[in-house]
């Protein structure tokens, strides 16, 4: 399209370019900027462009314009806000959604922007209106309609208004009465309420009392007696008449129109298909309540104003009053457009480009406009955030048949290809512990064995009163809250389990279970040591990407694998992981581009990989739907400009963030659709209802009101009270208008850790303590000091590999639970002696450094045995070991490891490198250990616990420069 500045109204230059709302109301047949003291304010008398810019966390802006017409506009006027609606989205690059809103019959979206409600006043600046004068207060009566947001309208004072089917607001001098219609539900009731507390803050000063009066409730009820009294007492309500306004609008046949030179005709053709769409014409496709206008690229300003005057004249009439007339541009066409056309592809040939902004950005740009905002802004890059407490306990169990068996800490992050595997966690909420229970499904795993982990997780649920989160999550599919529970996480090729065995036989696939002494490729990717991943791959050169560091294994020959395009970062997740795969074995290293025969050799052969950069999708807006379930179908409403109040606790929702959905389900939701919310999730992923390209095998979520996790409630602006309230949502919602204070809440008493199973949840040394959170008020252990490893080692398996990394050196070590037979573990002074000694070691050949996810030292991988399915014998046999055994838990707190007890202290001058005086008996790897408190602060300018949170380069770097390293 071709952009000229005398086509531009100049009142639009610079519009659009930040996120909020921008208001014009048409005077004089010019668009004149309304404030933002008066955005809301609507009169019927006038026509408005508003225009709704949205930041995407893409790094673009996203406008939707609409022009608003009021029931006593002049047509010239309405005719003006349109036209103008087309320059204004030529001035922004020619690719916004325009809609046509019509007073009392406005679009969802649009009211959305100014919840609860838009109540216009009498009055408009042509046609000798003149705006309504402040006056002494007038009772009105109001009728409200609508279940996630309210329409409102002025109806005239009188008995003969009210029905049944409807909720009215009565609104006198000294008080606010909402008559519930019978037949109106608790969800369009509690939305009223807010139109009730948006009537007594802005015509009341939030000064007046507010009564709730039921239909059929009689001159009983002193409140309905008075609400009553204002219609001269009760009487028997009329029925309901159809109006203009409720007649179903009549089926009509979809017309494609093409419009040329302002004229309008239809196209002929069998079914509706993209094809016919050319992009140097304008059409106009009628569909009855909804009529769009398609602008090709290619079309002219003024094609584009003719075409929409057409459709104007298409819905003028007093037969179409609720028509919506939806302008889209070629190539941003919406969902809703889309979904009219019997075929319509994936992509187009259309060239989408930033083209358009970049003109009329020059353009502007001429005119001494900041055009800043106009053009495509970098996303924000953010590290992905767990949104979760790392710090608690974590069970997993892997499934066999009809039947789940706990595994061991060492095994618990060891997943395979074939297999399926249920996991809770537990962790501290905000006034109680919070579970996360969830299956995963590997890629190979059998169906029968992905229905049972389902049920046995169901019932896990279940036992938990249903307060738990659900997961379901497929392998590959994973997300950043599952990595960091997992922390250190591995899958391997093949499986253990009778279903993928039975599956390799009957298929008779070669079995590819991974196998110490074989030859194996692992991708370790993830960004940082708690949240770090080895993925076994096929042992191919193919199998490489420059952008990730791989593991090479065949029996006691290793290779680490570098490419060009990581980071020393990425480097160090695959010392920490060759620690866990291949322990104690000198690994050879690798730089792309510098690889020996041998590992070639074993890749066999060279072929050729991907090399180019991997940039990771940015995390997408996320979508509020309604849903309504029944006998198999699913149908969904979305909601815009979403808030928690949005969440009634009589529905079930779905928050979709495109890579990941969530099925919130009400306290109040019946029992009979509450089992279907997992099928419901599944629903929505086959359906697509946003043409996202979802994926069947996204991560679902379902969400129980009141045991929201943290990584759903961060898309809101949370209140946890609101939904520990008692009663439904219209009962709650009084309850708040009328006091206008803190809420009547049930919260429920911490409760005590418990797992699944009668087990406690605090682990015995078999199952992993934790110290790693990523809460900013909590202190991160970085590792084992030898200190630590020496201690750990006198009271755990003495034929475990011990692991160390650097510091913080832990001063405090506290037994996670303590029996009466602890007094025949090893003494203080045995284990002080232990500690000593490992000073007097030499240092190992490789340094091995440690994941922080785990506590216990981890027995090299092996290929696991047939796990013993759980019994009642073997049960209480566990559960005897568990209570004999201790676990040593790493607590640091904030400066209690600043100085290291059993370790001494030597001043700066004999730790360097270069001292003539050198200390003895030290690990000379570690010097910075042997410093004072005062001294350390003093050289490195933190403490020695803020010095063990930076990365270990930062740390290496920083003892260089004092010649400690």
């Amino acid at each position: 399209m071709s952009v000229s500045m005398r086509d531009l109204d100049e009142v639009f230059q610079g519009a659009g370019q930040k996120a909020g709302l921008e208001i014009w109301r048409i005077e004089n047949f010019r668009p004149v900027p309304v404030p933002k003291s008066s955005h809301g304010k609507f009169f019927t008398g006038d026509s408005y462009v508003i225009l709704k810019t949205t930041a995407l966390k893409s790094g673009a802006l996203r406008h939707d314009i609409h022009y608003w017409l009021g029931k006593d506009t002049s047509q010239d006027e309405a005719g003006t806000a349109a036209i103008k609606t087309v320059e204004l989205d030529a001035a922004l690059g020619g690719r916004a959604v325009q809609y046509r809103e019509i007073q009392g019959h406005e679009t969802e979206k649009f009211l959305s922007y100014f919840k609860p409600c838009i109540i216009p006043q009498e009055g408009g600046v042509a046609s000798g209106f003149k705006h309504a004068e402040a006056e002494e207060h007038k009772t009105q009566l109001y009728v409200c309609k609508g279940k996630h947001v309210v329409h409102v309208k002025e109806v005239p004072f009188a008995r003969s208004s009210l029905n049944h089917d409807d909720i009215f607001i009565l609104d006198t001098k000294s008080k606010i009465f909402q008559f519930n219609g019978s037949n109106s539900s608790i969800q369009e009731r509690a939305k009223a309420l807010e139109v009730v507390q948006y009537i007594k803050d802005t015509y009341h000063d939030g000064k007046c009392e507010v009564a709730a009066v039921e239909d059929g409730k009689l001159m009983a009820d002193a409140e309905a007696g008075e609400f009553w009294g204002f219609f001269g007492g009760f009487a028997p309500l009329p029925r309901k008449t159809a109006s203009d306004e409720d007649k179903a609008v009549d089926s009509h046949p979809t017309k494609l129109l093409r419009i040329e030179k302002g004229k309008a005709g239809p196209v002929d053709a069998d079914s509706l298909t993209r094809d016919l769409l050319d992009t140097n014409i304008c059409y106009v496709l009628d569909c009855g309540i909804e009529v769009f206008v398609w602008m090709g690229r290619n079309t002219s300003l003024d094609d584009r104003k003719s075409a929409s005057e057409a459709a104007e004249e298409l819905v003028r009439g007093p037969d179409r009053p609720q028509a919506h007339i939806i302008r889209v541009i070629e190539g941003f066409e919406t969902v809703m457009f889309r979904s009219k056309f019997d075929s319509w592809p994936e992509t187009t040939n259309i060239a989408v480009s930033e083209d358009g902004r970049g003109k009329v950005a020059a353009l502007l740009k001429r005119q001494g406009v900041n055009v800043k905002g106009l053009l495509k802004a970098d996303p924000v890059k953010e590290e992905p955030q767990p949104y979760i407490d790392c710090t608690g306990n974590l069970q997993v169990w892997h499934v066999n048949g009809q039947e789940k068996t706990l595994l061991p800490a060492s095994d618990q992050s060891k997943f395979y290809s074939g297999d399926c595997y249920i996991f809770q966690y537990s962790y501290p909420g905000e006034d109680k512990e919070e579970y996360l229970i969830g299956t995963w499904f590997g890629k190979l795993s059998v169906e029968d064995e992905r229905a049972s982990a389902m049920s046995l997780a169901s019932k896990m649920v279940e036992s938990l009163k249903f307060l738990p989160t659900q997961a379901r999550i497929y392998e590959g599919k994973e997300p950043i809250q599952f990595y960091s529970i997992f922390q250190s996480f591995i899958v391997f090729k093949g499986g253990l389990s009778d279903g993928y065995k039975n599956y390799i036989a009957e298929k008779e696939i070669p079995d590819e279970t991974y196998k110490e002494d074989g030859v194996a490729l692992f991708r370790v990717q993830g960004t940082g040591p708690e949240n770090m991943q080895a993925i076994q791959v096929e042992a191919a050169a193919s199998s490489l990407n420059s952008s990730y560091c791989y593991i090479l294994h065949s029996d006691s020959t290793v290779f680490t694998w570098s490419g060009n395009l990581t980071s020393a970062n990425d480097q160090e997740l695959v010392e920490r992981q060759l620690d866990l795969i291949k322990p104690n074995i000198q690994s050879k290293t690798q730089k792309e581009g510098a690889e020996s025969e041998q590992f070639w050799g074993l890749l066999g052969g060279k072929s050729e990989y991907p090399s180019q950069k991997i940039v990771k999708d940015a995390e997408s807006d996320p979508h509020l739907f309604s849903c309504h379930f029944s006998k198999g179908n699913l149908k969904v409403t979305e909601i815009y400009n979403f808030t928690q109040d949005d969440l009634m606790t009589e529905d079930i929702f779905i928050l979709d963030c495109q890579s990941e959905i969530f099925v919130w389900v009400g306290q109040q939701v019946d029992s009979k659709n509450r089992v279907h919310a997992l099928t419901i999730g599944e629903k929505f992923l086959e359906r697509d209802f946003l043409l996202e390209k979802l994926s069947h095998e996204a991560p679902v979520y379902i969400v129980m009101e009141g045991s929201e996790p943290p990584f759903f409630t961060r898309f809101f602006t949370w209140d946890s009270g609101k939904f520990s309230m008692i009663g439904n949502s219209f009962q709650r919602k009084l309850t708040l208008v009328k006091n206008g204070g803190t809420p009547t809440v049930d919260k429920p008493k911490r409760r005590t850790p418990v797992s699944y199973g009668g087990r406690s949840s605090v682990p015995d040394k078999n199952q992993r303590s934790r110290s790693m959170s990523f809460s900013p008020d909590r202190v991160r252990v970085r590792g084992r000091s030898p200190a630590f490893n020496a201690l750990a080692a006198t009271f755990e398996n003495p034929n475990a590999r011990n692991l160390s990394t650097p510091p913080p050196v832990v001063r405090k070590l506290y037994p996670r639970s303590v029996t009466p037979d602890s007094a025949k573990l090893a003494s203080k002074s045995a284990a002080i002696a232990a500690l000593t000694a490992t000073f007097e070691q030499p240092p190992p050949a490789r340094e091995v450094i440690m994941p922080r996810s785990v506590k216990v030292s981890p027995e090299a991988i092996k290929p696991k045995p047939k796990p013993k399915p759980e019994t009642n014998n073997n049960k209480e046999n566990s559960m005897s070991s568990r209570i004999e055994s201790l676990t040593i838990q790493e607590d640091v707190k904030e400066g209690e490891a600043e100085d290291d007890e059993g370790l001494p202290i030597y001043p700066y001058e004999r730790l360097k490198i270069s001292s003539t005086d050198p200390a003895t008996e030290i690990d000379v790897t570690k010097r910075e250990t042997y410093l004072s408190s005062e001294e350390f602060r003093e050289k490195f300018g933190m403490g020695k616990d803020a010095f063990y949170k930076l990365p270990k380069w930062k740390q290496n770097k920083l003892k260089m420069a004092l010649q400690l390293f």
